[in-house]
């Protein structure tokens, strides 16, 4: 265990190691606020991400984040979307474009070197009148 300070409030707390660096007062609070943020994004679909962040009192980059991490999504004709982190299309929900993951996705595939079939080589033992070929005794 390791004890750190919330990013949000500034108290010490005992650090599990999960990626996120808050405390459980905090992570409750922000659970809250996403919540929040879901339900307004459903009533008000035509609302754009600033004036959802202002409405909810959420930070745009916490909106962001939440969208990159799909735990929430846009319809394809909402306003609200932001940039795909490879080459800037604008999206709805992840981190990259279906272009963009396609392409990783082959990349990744390639780079993976596929186990070569390899063939033992063929034994010829006649010699070239078709008789049997034997191995001096020493």
């Amino acid at each position: 265990m390791d004890v750190r300070n919330c990013r949000m409030c500034g108290k010490l707390f005992n650090y599990m190691g999960n990626g996120r660096q808050i405390c459980s007062a905090c992570a409750n609070a922000l659970e809250e606020k996403f919540f929040e943020v879901r339900e307004y994004v459903r009533e008000n679909k035509d609302a754009g991400i600033k004036e959802v962040a202002e409405a909810n009192d959420v930070p745009v980059s916490q909106i962001k984040q939440w969208i990159r991490e799909e735990r929430l999504a846009f319809s394809e004709n909402s306003q609200i979307g932001i940039e795909c982190e490879k080459c800037g299309a604008l999206i709805k929900t992840g981190r990259f474009c279906k272009a963009c993951k396609g392409k990783i996705a082959n990349g990744l595939s390639e780079s993976i070197a596929k186990p070569k079939v390899i063939e033992p080589p063929k034994k010829n033992n006649t010699n070239t009148k078709g008789q049997a070929r034997f191995m001096d005794k020493l």
